[in-house]
């Protein structure tokens, strides 16, 4: 299903990875037939190097299921704009995206309680909206080199572009940003697909979230191994619930173009559009 709307958006407290122009920020809705005040709004997040439409699946099921769904292309991050290395390794940008999204839709149409949801790197930003936070010295260590990077393949040579281009006090000032706190009190519930950078979190600010969390992995997933990721996830999270997509599924069985798994898309999809109507609809008055 594609999406009822664009907005091309621009955040004028942040700058753009190139020239001066303020960070755009586009999102891209898919509208249920009725919109009220207690139709629920669910932001989402792609996955590294990805792009809003990899979750279409999952926003027309939601969007089907009487919910407004908003996904939103990481400046930098996405393949439909092009990439910036810098974009790969601030990842705190993304939290910020989705509640720059929130603060324009709030203003402009009528929606209900808000969730978030998100693939990948997208499941942390999701997570990090409802305080899961990066431990500054894990980031330090990635920087040096002392600990393996996440895997990049859509941006092969990005550790030694980085250490090229950034100069060390950008680099010192990234430490401290990526441990900084994007908790949105606005943000009522988290549906986490394959999330990555499980080694990377304060445990505590995961055995913090008090918001209902579902955690959804993939067994044979190389790319963000559930045992190090969406368990950790799953078990720090005193609220969150952790369900296998299949002992045979990979990490990209969650993208919009993997054509050979839609049963378990379809799947997923329904229990994201159960979690979310039961922990974000508001009773009628």
């Amino acid at each position: 299903m594609e999406a009822t709307e664009v907005l091309e958006l621009t955040d004028s407290a942040r700058r753009a990875w190139s020239g001066n122009a303020a960070r755009p920020v586009r999102v891209h809705l898919w509208r249920p037939a009725k919109l009220t005040d207690r139709t629920p709004l669910v932001l989402l997040s792609h996955g590294t190097g990805g792009a809003a439409v990899d979750l279409a699946w999952l926003a027309g099921a939601l969007a089907e299921a009487g919910i407004l769904a908003a996904g939103i292309d990481h400046h930098g991050h996405n393949y439909v704009d092009g990439y910036h290395a810098e974009a790969f390794a601030a990842w705190w940008d993304r939290p910020r995206d989705l509640s720059f999204a929130l603060d324009h839709i709030s203003a402009t149409m009528t929606q209900g309680r808000v969730g978030a949801g998100g693939f990948s790197i997208g499941g942390y930003t999701a997570a990090a909206l409802l305080g899961a936070r990066v431990a500054d010295d894990a980031y330090a260590a990635l920087l040096s080199g002392e600990i393996e990077a996440p895997p990049t393949p859509e941006y092969p040579g990005l550790d030694a572009e980085l250490r090229e281009r950034i100069p060390p006090e950008q680099l010192q000032a990234w430490v401290t940003e990526s441990a900084a706190d994007h908790t949105d009190s606005r943000i009522d519930a988290a549906f986490l697909l394959a999330p990555s950078l499980g080694p990377l979190l304060d445990e505590a600010s995961l055995s913090a979230i008090k918001q209902p969390v579902a955690v959804w992995w993939a067994d044979a997933d190389a790319t963000a191994p559930p045992a190090t990721n969406a368990h950790r996830y799953s078990a720090a999270i005193p609220t969150a619930t952790g369900y296998s997509a299949g002992a045979d599924t990979g990490h990209y069985t969650f993208v919009n173009d993997d054509t050979q798994d839609t049963p378990t898309r379809d799947r997923v999809a329904a229990a994201a559009a159960a979690f979310f109507d039961r922990h974000l609809r508001r009773p009628a008055h």
